[in-house]
């Protein structure tokens, strides 16, 4: 095996050479094996994968250390590459002008392995016969990955919101080569982003404060007509439409906006760009927790002042339960990236700004 290094690229050439220094013909295979150890602690979670992959085609396989222990995957010759993968970085082997016939990708509990089965080959005495690979030991960044090419930038996938998220992550970059600093990045983005849905959230808010006013006289409806639940509901809508209040508006803007919310979770919560990304003060790292956990109670805070300036058509025993969300979410968010929490907080921040201004305006 031979293998050449760039002292500008994670990327190398791997060149498999067989000679036949024998008096007779030999045939067989060889196999290229990519070994990993499996890490006890690395384990996939919800939104994180650790593991085998491969791009077969167009389509990407995965399995966890914990799936190649029931059964290992077994693919074909239209293998486009083969990789471990962990959070922020991968380890890939791709094959080059039909290189390889087969993978397998296995796991014995304390590896992973990622087996190329090379052609198979009838060398005379004093043959040789040459089969080339391209290995990539680096960062899981989109954009090296794409200069490397191969189609290995397609390891970096956020799931469902992927047509959202690989903008997002791309405006996120965009803004940090002018800002240098990850932090203010995210702030500028959350912003941005909570201009371009204000109208939608302004509507909302507003309805739920025309459906909280109407609270007093959607009771006496219920009460009037307590045992006649076609006739509650007929009056019901009577009211909305006298009042020009249709319910469903307080949700739907809502709705479109969690596609966004969630797509950008993804970006911040797996980012390799914010891997000892520092932002000031004592948050020295945005892909770590908040080491005094003063953020996530602040958010968490923030949290519990915009949910009781909400518009709420609870009855008191609900809104109880629903002040627990910020308990919850407070709870949660310890432990998560400090640029997560960031986020999180100054979307709650301008979102309260928001329901002050809409609530000034309407009273």
């Amino acid at each position: 095996k031979q293998v050449l290094l760039r002292g500008n690229s994670y990327a190398m050439d791997v060149d498999v050479r067989v000679t036949n220094s024998a008096q007779a013909v030999v045939r067989g295979s060889l196999e290229l094996s990519l070994v990993h150890q499996v890490d006890d602690s690395a384990e996939s979670d919800q939104f994180t994968f650790i593991g085998g992959a491969a791009l077969v085609d167009d389509e990407l396989i995965t399995a966890t250390a914990k799936d190649l222990q029931e059964q290992q995957v077994s693919l074909g010759k239209n293998t486009v590459w083969s990789a471990y993968e962990d959070k922020y970085f991968i380890s890939a082997l791709v094959p080059l002008e039909g290189a390889a016939e087969k993978l397998r990708i296995t796991s014995n509990g304390e590896q992973i392995e990622n087996i190329f089965t090379l052609p198979y080959l009838t060398l005379n005495p004093g043959a040789s016969a040459n089969h080339s690979f391209m290995a990539y030991f680096g960062p899981r960044d989109k954009t090296i990955l794409e200069t490397v090419n191969y189609d290995l930038s397609r390891a970096i996938d956020f799931g469902f919101f992927s047509v959202i998220s690989d903008p997002l992550l791309w405006f996120l970059n965009v803004i940090n080569q002018y800002v240098n600093n990850y932090g203010i990045a995210i702030i500028l983005l959350t912003v941005l982003i909570k201009l371009l849905f204000w109208p939608l959230t302004h509507k909302s808010y507003a309805s739920m404060k025309a459906m909280q006013k109407l609270q007093p006289e959607i009771q006496k409806i219920r009460e009037r007509f307590k045992n006649d639940r076609a006739r509650q509901g007929q009056e019901t809508m009577e009211l909305y439409k006298k009042h020009r209040v249709n319910p469903m508006s307080g949700c739907m803007p809502m709705l479109i906006q969690i596609p966004v919310f969630f797509a950008l979770y993804r970006v911040l919560y797996e980012a390799i760009e914010l891997r000892h990304a520092e932002f000031a003060f004592w948050i020295t790292d945005l892909s770590a927790k908040d080491p005094y956990y003063i953020t996530p109670l602040v958010m968490g805070a923030t949290m519990f002042i915009q949910q009781k300036m909400t518009p709420s058509t609870m009855d008191p025993t609900q809104q109880k339960i629903f002040l627990l969300m910020p308990v919850i979410f407070t709870a949660l968010f310890l432990n998560f990236p400090s640029g997560l929490v960031i986020y999180w907080l100054i979307n709650n921040l301008l979102t309260i700004a928001q329901q002050y201004y809409i609530h000034k305006t309407l009273s």
